[in-house]
């Protein structure tokens, strides 16, 4: 790279992003069958910064913004410099309830926050019908539709399902979807992408400008020399080998050791599963005895946008650690649970 492009690589670039790099974006995101433009994508340093950009271009004080309940506590920290009133949707086993944006829970809403895919911190994937129904009613309502998609590449089981973005394309609604290359290449890469329509790509940019002037190019070109003769399509499967193995090894280790009165998804990709305990079991207060114990997990309460959330949730991650370590802390957070339930 800096035999041919050295000069390039180390100086300033378009805040667009690298050229070929945007291309490439835009090329994977049409193999669904819709056509994206390079004008349509924003090479960023990471999907975070696509968040902290989103809301200052959408989010006053006091504007009405749809997230999903629970949803990614990163998301909500970086709205809520901009002082947003929250809306919840209510989501399940098969993703958010569409019909819950309507009015006058939708009424005016500045977005909705949705992450379709192997949700963070769930772990579930939003249903083809549910996909559906949520962009036409966007579309009727005029709410653009922010679709954060980290975990896309990462399924493991089932069927893939289409995205928000294509779907949207032909219902007439707004989406604007983010993309990462942390969670398919490295997360120290820090870089990631937004999709959507020129008119916002163009304002994004302004911010950006004003942010960090552009991406670093050297990563920039690092990651499209990586992409560029399909290395994801031989990296990914064992990626995706790998964290199903994991994934199953915790589920199996759940199944033996948590007892009755807990529940869990069971997700199809990505790195999450999402834990429902008895009611009377606080899941802070069970951490602080897990930590004692060499085990931890983010308890569900932070990934809440309103006052009533679940204190009785956590979060588990499977994805960096190994099948031995897995088994043990499972088999220790299973009896620490039954301590608690019983307290």
């Amino acid at each position: 790279m800096f035999e041919s492009s050295g000069r390039v690589a180390l100086q300033y670039g378009p805040t667009e992003g690298y050229g070929p790099l945007r291309e490439w974006v835009a090329e994977d995101l049409s193999q669904g069958g819709t056509q994206i433009s390079p004008d349509e994508v924003l090479i960023v340093s990471g999907s975070q910064q696509a968040l902290d950009m989103l809301g200052k271009l959408f989010v006053d004080v006091g504007s009405k913004i749809l997230v999903e309940s629970p949803t990614y506590l990163g998301a909500l920290q970086s709205f809520s410099v901009f002082e947003p009133e929250y809306v919840s949707i209510d989501t399940d086993e098969n993703g958010l309830i569409p019909s819950e944006v309507s009015e006058p829970k939708a009424q005016g809403a500045r977005f909705i926050y949705a992450l379709p895919n192997f949700h963070n911190p769930m772990g579930v994937t939003l249903s083809t019908e549910r996909r559906q129904e949520l962009v036409e009613r966007c579309a009727a309502a005029r709410i653009p539709i922010i679709e954060d998609d980290p975990y896309g590449e990462l399924r493991y089981a089932g069927s893939p399902q289409p995205s928000l973005l294509s779907l949207g394309r032909k219902a007439g609604a707004t989406v604007i979807r983010l993309g990462s290359f942390s969670k398919v290449l490295a997360p120290g890469l820090r870089l990631g992408y937004i999709a959507a329509p020129v008119e916002i790509i163009n304002k994004l940019v302004q911010i950006k400008q004003a942010t960090d002037l552009h991406s670093s190019s050297v990563t920039q070109m690092a990651v499209y020399e990586a992409v560029k003769e399909g290395f994801l399509t031989t990296h990914l499967p064992t990626v995706r080998d790998l964290y199903h193995r994991q994934c199953d090894f915790m589920l199996e280790a759940m199944q033996e050791h948590f007892p009755e009165g807990v529940s869990w998804t069971r997700p199809e990709g990505g790195m999450f599963i999402w834990v429902t305990l008895p009611a009377n079991i606080d899941a802070e207060e069970l951490l602080a005895k897990a930590i004692e114990n060499n085990v931890a997990f983010v308890p569900g309460a932070p990934f809440y946008a309103s006052e009533s959330f679940q204190r009785n949730t956590l979060r588990l991650s499977f994805v960096t650690v190994t099948e031995d370590r897995i088994r043990k802390g499972i088999a220790i957070l299973g009896q620490l649970i039954r301590e608690a339930a019983q307290n």
